[in-house]
């Protein structure tokens, strides 16, 4: 593969690498937030005691699992692109030292 062909990819990898980053900081400071309000419900509906409270904590906790779902996702999708990150360096290296 040329280098050139290389440095693209590994810009690629790079920028892709920098914006999942910062959905991952947003999904973390949200999910934040939804962890509080789903035990602040759960704890409401703990005092009310009616079905109406009972499924808003159901739902608030629903959310939050799902915005934890993506969090986790979205660090798997981080992993991988550093990953592929690591191995196109290694082959630059490879064929910078191959000259």
């Amino acid at each position: 593969m040329s280098s050139s062909i290389l440095q693209r990819r590994l810009v690629d990898v790079s920028e892709r690498h920098k914006r999942l980053r910062a959905e991952l900081h947003v999904t973390e400071e949200q999910l934040t937030f939804l962890e509080e309000e789903a035990q602040d419900t759960r704890l409401r509906s703990l005092v009310a005691e009616t079905p109406l409270a009972d499924a808003e904590a159901r739902d608030a906790r629903g959310h939050a699992d799902a915005l934890a779902r993506h969090r986790d996702a979205l660090a798997r999708q981080i992993g991988e692109l550093g990953r592929e990150q690591d191995a196109l360096l290694d082959r630059m290296a490879a064929e910078l030292s191959a000259h």
